[in-house]
């Protein structure tokens, strides 16, 4: 391989695995079984893998992704239309449609809560994320704050509704400006 086969290779690994937990939940919702889904991702790799250079610029791989992958999940439909398992396509198409705005949505909340924990000062953010990550127990991550497990249950309550409230309103003012 040479070094622009090298650095296609290797741009294209980074987009479609920054992107493939959206598009395998995009297909799963798409197809009956995990099973399918699996089907249809694998062949989806390789069509996207064999069209990469005929897609539009990184900011747009995902949206392309995502047309390339309902395209493949009506083909899955199209050789497997004589099982009754298998949605009609105007429902497939609806679905598929909701699916797109329901994962820009959730982007959306993504990134909002990204940012209000950014703005936690770093030791709440650490206990915070930590008492989530299930990798600690809460009694030595309140030990840790030095409170109690009730004060330090009280403080997650806090700081989830605050959390909850700054995504509330980052998602308010970009759907406002």
């Amino acid at each position: 391989m040479n070094d622009s086969n090298d650095a296609r290779q290797e741009r294209f690994l980074r987009l479609y695995t920054a992107h493939e937990p959206a598009l395998r939940a995009f297909v799963r919702r798409l197809v009956p079984s995990r099973h399918d889904a699996h089907d249809v991702l694998q062949q989806l790799a390789l069509v996207l893998w064999r069209k990469f250079d005929e897609s539009a610029s990184e900011p747009d791989f995902r949206r392309w992704a995502f047309g390339v992958a309902r395209l493949e999940v009506l083909a899955w439909r199209r050789d497997r239309a004589r099982d009754r398992l298998v949605l009609a396509e105007d429902v497939l198409e609806l679905i598929a449609e909701e699916s797109a705005r329901a994962d820009a949505w959730l982007d959306a909340q993504r990134e909002a809560l990204e940012g209000c924990l950014n703005k936690l000062p770093s030791r709440h953010r650490t206990l915070l994320l930590a008492a989530y990550a299930g990798e600690t127990r809460i009694q030595e991550l309140a030990a840790r704050a030095g409170r109690s497990v009730t004060a330090f249950y009280q403080w997650l309550h806090r700081t989830r509704l605050a959390l909850l409230r700054c995504v509330r309103r980052a998602l308010a003012m970009e759907m406002n400006p």
